[in-house]
């Protein structure tokens, strides 16, 4: 990246640090640190839409909505991360190619399964083979982003109707005896007042989320534990211009600092907005501020 970085053997010290640092691998691991906060930011919306979808549909009226709702947050909450993880990524990934293959390649005449081997045309190929590397790797962050959604949806959905069954049944009595409708109170009684009762579990799973980034390999991202592993294990000038003994106890340190430094900030913006919400609320934070007050 600098002009003296030309000639690694000549250099030592911080000038030999800088140029090592600036490197195109460490560039990949800056820019998987902004993978891992592009992910959180996308996931965890859809995840709380997926748990706020959930959750409503678990304690609808309507019995089969009721069930559908039920048994995603049973299901998937049941299943380890990992394991699901393995498997809805490759279901998901076959699922495509196979309608893909059924409407793009109707002549094919051999099997799709042919013992381990999923084989479809190469015009069903998701993403195609020729296809610039950008394009698989977004493929890749999007199944990341929607495996992530899902999980941690169920457990948003599990936060959330917990949140909604605590709200005074007196506050949907009240909305109900002022004439308003049953969409009405649930939009405007009850969606409002549960934030209070799912912050506390809905920043729990922000930091579950968090810590389940690492997870990122699994689906084929790069990710930065990734990168902190190739980058500080032991060179030999023979692979490299930048040779140094195993260093891995050093990237995984700062990997420890980044991950500290990001839950704390979450924690000073979680406690602030749960401030926020319980401000003039009949709950527990609510009366504490008002007897401060």
């Amino acid at each position: 990246m600098f002009q003296y970085c030309t000639d690694p053997d000549t250099l030592e010290g911080l000038t030999w640090l800088s140029c090592y640092l600036t490197t195109g691998k460490h560039m990949n691991l800056y820019w998987s640190v902004l993978t891992v906060l592009l992910l959180l930011a996308i996931t965890a919306p859809t995840a709380l839409a997926f748990g706020f979808g959930g959750a409503s549909a678990a304690r609808s009226r309507i019995a089969p909505l009721r069930w559908i709702g039920k048994t995603y947050i049973a299901i998937v909450r049941g299943v380890p991360d990992i394991a699901f993880f393995l498997f809805f990524v490759i279901a998901l990934d076959q699922g495509i190619e196979y309608l893909r293959h059924k409407v793009l390649c109707p002549d094919w005449d051999q099997p799709i399964r042919q013992g381990n081997d999923f084989l479809v045309c190469q015009a069903a190929k998701m993403p195609l083979g020729t296809s610039p590397q950008w394009v698989h790797e977004s493929y890749g962050f999007a199944l990341a982003v929607l495996t992530f959604a899902i999980v941690f949806g169920a457990f948003a959905a599990n936060v959330l109707f917990g949140a909604m069954r605590a709200v005074p049944r007196a506050q949907i009595e009240t909305a109900q005896a002022y004439g308003m409708s049953t969409r009405q109170t649930f939009w405007r009684i009850l969606v409002p007042q549960m934030w209070v009762y799912a912050l506390p579990g809905l920043g729990n799973l922000w930091m579950v989320l968090i810590k389940a980034t690492p997870l990122l390999f699994l689906l084929g991202v790069e990710d930065i534990v990734y990168w902190a592993r190739e980058l500080g294990g032991s060179k030999t000038p023979r692979f490299t211009e930048y040779p140094h003994p195993d260093w891995r106890m050093w990237y995984f340190l700062a990997l420890l600092v980044f991950y500290l430094c990001f839950t704390r900030v979450s924690e000073i913006v979680i406690d602030r907005l749960m401030k926020r919400l319980t401000l003039g609320q009949a709950t527990a934070g609510g009366e504490a501020q008002r007897k401060l007050a």
